[in-house]
């Protein structure tokens, strides 16, 4: 899983002689970081969508939140929570859970092609932090699939991986459940936030995120290749 980023590059080069004109060929026109840098050098970007479902067939993005992460600091100044434009009927068992109804999605929505245009040129040089990561990699791919007909890859650390890959290491058995945020959140002692809000999800990753290099130990010495997951 880890130390793959060369192969996440050339497949760079190679989707971009084959994307077309537009906001994903800029994106893929710009070299994904070295992954010889430190970890502590990258910016990386900490993301959660919250959206109508999990079938990425049929469902939608309803809201994301976002926030920076370099020299092992969060950048509270620049986190950022944007809804977007319903594409469907917001389903009630989603609305209950995530707290966005088709009224705040009208009234404070933004359109898909504006959100992914602005969006593709923000993660430019930067690596995408998620928990779960495949979650956000598909819904963004799939977004730009529907808007402009090609999908790019994105280089992507994933907090869920990190963990299933401490407890392999160790030989722990461990179950699905323990996989989740919150729980994983308890096992490094930091605080419970309210779930299902894309920025507080986001923001709670990051700090998991710097939990879990600080466990490591020796941030300074810790290069990129050793935390990136394998591009899709």
């Amino acid at each position: 899983m880890f130390g793959r980023f060369l192969s996440a590059e050339k497949r760079r080069q190679q989707l971009l002689g084959k994307a077309p004109e537009g906001p994903v060929r800029d994106y893929l026109a710009h070299p994904f970081p070295d992954d010889r840098q430190g970890i502590l050098d990258t910016v990386i970007v900490s993301m959660d969508f919250e959206t109508t479902g999990l079938d990425t067939q049929k469902d939608d993005i309803l809201s994301i939140g976002y926030v920076e992460l370099q020299h092992g600091a969060i950048r509270l100044a620049g986190a950022t929570h944007i809804y977007l434009e319903a594409q469907q009927a917001i389903p009630e068992a989603s609305a209950v859970i995530h707290r966005i109804t088709d009224d705040m999605a009208a009234d404070a929505g933004k359109p898909l092609s504006a959100i992914m245009t602005e969006m593709l040129d923000y993660l430019k040089g930067k690596v995408i932090l998620a928990h779960h990561a495949d979650i956000e990699r598909t819904f963004l791919q799939k977004a730009c699939k529907e808007l402009w007909g090609f999908a790019p890859i994105f280089p992507m650390i994933d907090t869920l991986e990190l963990a299933r890959q401490w407890f392999d290491r160790r030989n722990m058995h461990f179950s699905p459940h323990e996989l989740r945020l919150f729980n994983l959140r308890d096992r490094y002692g930091l605080p419970r936030y309210p779930a299902h809000n894309a920025l507080t999800d986001a923001l709670s990753t990051a700090e998991l995120f710097l939990a879990q290099m600080d466990y490591i130990g020796d941030a300074h010495k810790l290069r990129l290749k050793q935390f990136l997951v394998r591009g899709k």
